[in-house]
Protein backbone atom coordinates (compact mmCIF):
# COMPACT_ATOMS: atom_id res chain seq x y z
CA UNK A 1 0.00 0.00 0.00
CA UNK A 2 1.28 3.45 -0.91
CA UNK A 3 1.54 5.99 1.90
CA UNK A 4 0.05 9.36 1.09
CA UNK A 5 1.72 12.61 2.04
CA UNK A 6 -0.22 15.62 3.25
CA UNK A 7 0.14 17.21 -0.20
CA UNK A 8 -1.52 14.46 -2.23
CA UNK A 9 -3.89 12.79 0.23
CA UNK A 10 -6.85 14.82 -1.02
CA UNK A 11 -6.09 14.36 -4.73
CA UNK A 12 -7.39 10.79 -4.83
CA UNK A 13 -10.52 11.61 -2.86
CA UNK A 14 -13.52 12.45 -5.07
CA UNK A 15 -16.67 13.96 -3.63
CA UNK A 16 -19.76 13.12 -5.67
CA UNK A 17 -22.45 15.52 -6.88
CA UNK A 18 -23.60 18.39 -4.68
CA UNK A 19 -21.87 17.13 -1.55
CA UNK A 20 -19.17 18.81 0.52
CA UNK A 21 -16.52 17.26 2.81
CA UNK A 22 -16.37 19.24 6.06
CA UNK A 23 -13.90 18.99 8.95
CA UNK A 24 -15.98 19.85 12.06
CA UNK A 25 -14.54 22.55 14.30
CA UNK A 26 -13.60 21.70 17.85
CA UNK A 27 -16.56 22.73 20.01
CA UNK A 28 -16.10 25.12 22.91
CA UNK A 29 -15.70 23.38 26.24
CA UNK A 30 -17.38 26.23 28.10
CA UNK A 31 -20.55 28.23 27.70
CA UNK A 32 -20.58 32.03 27.59
CA UNK A 33 -21.37 32.09 31.30
CA UNK A 34 -18.33 29.90 32.10
CA UNK A 35 -19.94 26.50 32.67
CA UNK A 36 -17.92 23.51 31.45
CA UNK A 37 -19.79 21.22 29.06
CA UNK A 38 -19.36 17.44 29.16
CA UNK A 39 -18.09 15.71 26.01
CA UNK A 40 -20.82 14.96 23.48
CA UNK A 41 -23.10 17.89 24.27
CA UNK A 42 -22.03 19.88 21.20
CA UNK A 43 -22.30 16.79 18.99
CA UNK A 44 -26.03 16.58 19.77
CA UNK A 45 -26.69 20.13 18.55
CA UNK A 46 -28.86 20.47 15.44
CA UNK A 47 -26.42 22.93 13.84
CA UNK A 48 -22.62 22.70 13.78
CA UNK A 49 -19.77 24.46 12.02
CA UNK A 50 -16.65 23.34 10.23
CA UNK A 51 -14.22 24.03 7.41
CA UNK A 52 -14.75 22.82 3.84
CA UNK A 53 -11.99 20.41 2.79
CA UNK A 54 -13.23 19.21 -0.60
CA UNK A 55 -16.21 20.05 -2.84
CA UNK A 56 -18.10 17.92 -5.36
CA UNK A 57 -18.53 19.04 -8.99
CA UNK A 58 -22.08 20.32 -8.47
CA UNK A 59 -25.52 19.52 -9.82
CA UNK A 60 -25.41 17.47 -13.05
CA UNK A 61 -27.40 18.75 -15.99
CA UNK A 62 -28.04 16.73 -19.15
CA UNK A 63 -26.05 17.41 -22.28
CA UNK A 64 -28.14 19.10 -24.94
CA UNK A 65 -27.59 17.91 -28.47
CA UNK A 66 -28.38 20.20 -31.39
CA UNK A 67 -28.11 17.39 -33.89
CA UNK A 68 -31.13 15.48 -35.11
CA UNK A 69 -29.10 12.37 -35.86
CA UNK A 70 -29.79 10.14 -32.89
CA UNK A 71 -27.51 7.42 -34.30
CA UNK A 72 -24.40 9.57 -33.83
CA UNK A 73 -22.43 9.04 -30.65
CA UNK A 74 -22.13 12.37 -28.89
CA UNK A 75 -20.09 10.91 -26.06
CA UNK A 76 -20.40 11.43 -22.36
CA UNK A 77 -20.57 15.21 -22.02
CA UNK A 78 -22.01 15.85 -18.59
CA UNK A 79 -22.08 19.46 -17.46
CA UNK A 80 -22.45 20.67 -13.89
CA UNK A 81 -23.90 23.69 -12.15
CA UNK A 82 -21.10 24.55 -9.69
CA UNK A 83 -21.67 24.79 -5.96
CA UNK A 84 -21.69 28.05 -4.05
CA UNK A 85 -19.30 26.63 -1.43
CA UNK A 86 -15.52 26.66 -2.00
CA UNK A 87 -12.66 24.85 -0.28
CA UNK A 88 -11.54 26.67 2.86
CA UNK A 89 -14.94 28.23 3.65
CA UNK A 90 -16.26 28.11 7.21
CA UNK A 91 -19.78 26.65 7.00
CA UNK A 92 -22.67 26.26 9.42
CA UNK A 93 -24.66 23.15 8.52
CA UNK A 94 -27.53 20.99 9.74
CA UNK A 95 -26.30 17.80 11.38
CA UNK A 96 -29.51 15.87 10.72
CA UNK A 97 -28.88 15.55 6.98
CA UNK A 98 -25.11 15.10 7.10
CA UNK A 99 -23.19 11.82 7.29
CA UNK A 100 -20.22 11.22 9.57
CA UNK A 101 -17.24 9.43 8.02
CA UNK A 102 -13.76 8.55 9.25
CA UNK A 103 -11.00 9.06 6.68
CA UNK A 104 -7.42 8.23 7.59
CA UNK A 105 -8.29 8.22 11.27
CA UNK A 106 -9.95 11.66 11.32
CA UNK A 107 -13.65 12.48 11.64
CA UNK A 108 -15.31 14.35 8.76
CA UNK A 109 -18.86 15.12 7.72
CA UNK A 110 -20.29 14.75 4.21
CA UNK A 111 -22.88 17.49 3.86
CA UNK A 112 -25.22 18.10 0.89
CA UNK A 113 -25.20 21.73 -0.21
CA UNK A 114 -28.89 22.18 0.67
CA UNK A 115 -28.00 21.51 4.34
CA UNK A 116 -25.49 24.36 4.52
CA UNK A 117 -27.19 27.32 6.14
CA UNK A 118 -24.44 29.93 6.03
CA UNK A 119 -20.80 30.28 5.08
CA UNK A 120 -17.94 32.63 5.77
CA UNK A 121 -15.29 33.23 3.14
CA UNK A 122 -11.95 34.90 3.81
CA UNK A 123 -11.73 36.67 0.45
CA UNK A 124 -13.85 39.72 -0.29
CA UNK A 125 -17.06 38.96 -2.14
Amino acid sequence: MVSMSADNRWKKLIIVGDRVLVKPSKPDERTNSGLYLPPGVQEKEKVQQGYVIKVGPGFPIPAISDEDDSWKDIGEKIKYIPLQVHEGDLVIYMVSSSTEVVYQGEKYMIVPQHSILMLEREEDL
